[in-house]
């Protein structure tokens, strides 16, 4: 990853990889934040409201939930519990992740504010070779956070002159880019079977069920399926 001697780590050096690493996601990442901006102006939310939204709960799947079920008043209860399904996945991840980062405990809360898929995968990936730093994270992170605050309050902003970016696929270009990041993670028959039972647990629960069970219901047969087959591995 790094060029000159990759297992020194700088804090310079971790900066420049984490903005390195993160540059395609933010790229990625600017139709999702100008949708959810022109979805939310379209419920009657000001771009303040948005831009604050964003800024606060930063969390792309759970603002989507919300605002598809929006309406004055705001049923408080109904949008908590989706958001809490939707993003129970946060605790698989904080548990997988801590472990590998080199933070305090407060610096290690502080960042899990700003934990995302993408940064979670990140992190993984980056972590089969050196640990986390501080200076690596919050350069990523706070790159993505500002990315989405600012894309989504110019959605809103534009609002109705932005139109649909489903006509070009741009709202399929966060998901495949985080494919593209669970890839990077190598063809190992625990990984192969990992990501294809959650896909596949997910697929079925969103088709019979519905959102948001499928989030839920993907990870956790994913933890399953990830230590029986590491269980099956160690025993071969």
């Amino acid at each position: 990853m790094d060029q000159a001697n990759p297992f020194v780590s700088t804090p310079r050096r971790d900066i420049q990889a984490g903005l390195r690493d993160i540059a395609p996601v933010a790229v990625a990442a600017l139709p999702i934040g100008l949708l959810f901006g022109a979805i939310a102006a379209a419920k009657g939310m000001s771009p303040l409201e948005v831009s604050l939204m964003s800024a606060l709960v930063f969390a792309g799947g759970a603002q989507f939930a919300a605002i598809e079920t929006w309406i004055s008043p705001a049923p408080i209860l109904t949008l908590a519990f989706a958001t809490l399904l939707i993003n129970a996945r946060h605790v698989l991840m904080g548990a997988s992740l801590t472990p590998k980062v080199r933070m305090s405990r407060v610096q290690t809360l502080l960042a899990y504010f700003f934990l995302t898929d993408e940064a979670w995968a990140l992190s993984e990936r980056r972590a089969l070779e050196r640990p986390v730093t501080g200076a690596y994270w919050f350069a990523m992170a706070v790159v993505l956070w500002a990315n989405w605050t600012l894309s989504s309050t110019i959605g809103a902003i534009l609002g109705s002159f932005l139109g649909d970016p489903e006509r070009i696929g741009a709202d399929f270009a966060f998901t495949a880019l985080f494919i593209g990041l669970v890839a990077g993670f190598g063809k190992s028959r625990v990984t192969l079977v990992t990501v294809a039972v959650s896909a596949g647990v997910a697929a079925l629960v969103h088709y019979f069920i519905g959102a948001p069970w499928h989030v839920a219901s993907g990870a956790l047969a994913g933890i399953a399926a990830a230590y029986l087959a590491a269980h099956e591995e160690a025993r071969s």
